[in-house]
């Protein structure tokens, strides 16, 4: 039988020469890191030479830096099931259901939009990145910049996100999106509240 205590040391010890190789491969600094996660070049040092041990609190924002899984950055056991696990999101009435699991970078979503969702068109936003946007049921209408679209079932659209716009459901019946964006776009979509909401 296997100590379950040492099992974890061992995982645990194994965290730093990983956390290093991982900023080594991104050609990143101590100092860079730093920056990036908002933990300090002497505890990021500590960490990686096993002189402290990981925590939670700490890993989650090395996670996100490195943009690889939690579970990849403790080399925690394949579990042999690839599916993800869909976790919907509802936001404003919206329901975002994430297809991807890699923390940054490119993101998939299902977005399904309740009937007349977002209203009359309200302010449009702009922010960073860039959007692909495929309608996959039920119609969806973008405003972008001074132009006044409606999408329907196939079609699909592509912007940069630096371009002010707005997107809603006018129809009574529910629009499902498969909508790809950056993180950038993903705080916009998910944790802004349409105008007038």
């Amino acid at each position: 039988m296997t100590d379950p205590d040492a099992d974890l040391e061992t995982v645990l010890g194994a965290v730093g020469p990983r956390l290093r190789e991982l900023r080594r491969q991104r050609g990143a600094t101590l100092t860079q890191l730093a920056e990036d996660t908002g933990i300090s070049v002497s505890t990021l040092s500590r960490l990686e030479s096993g002189q402290r041990r990981p925590t939670l609190e700490l890993l989650l924002p090395l996670s996100r830096a490195h943009q690889v899984p939690l579970d990849e950055l403790v080399d925690a056991p394949e579990t042999g099931d690839p599916r993800v696990r869909l976790k919907p999101v509802t936001r404003h009435g919206a329901t975002f259901v994430p297809l991807t699991r890699r923390p940054g970078g490119l993101q998939a979503y299902k977005m399904v939009l309740p009937p007349r969702w977002g209203g009359e068109p309200g302010e449009q936003r702009s922010h960073e990145g860039y959007e692909w946007l495929y309608v996959l049921s039920g119609r969806l209408r973008l405003l972008l910049g001074d132009t006044d679209v409606v999408l329907t079932a196939g079609e699909v659209a592509e912007f940069d996100t630096h371009v002010r716009h707005w997107m809603g459901n006018p129809d009574a019946q529910p629009t499902e999106v498969l909508a790809l964006f950056g993180p950038q776009g993903e705080r916009m979509h998910v944790r802004a509240a349409p105008r007038g909401r």
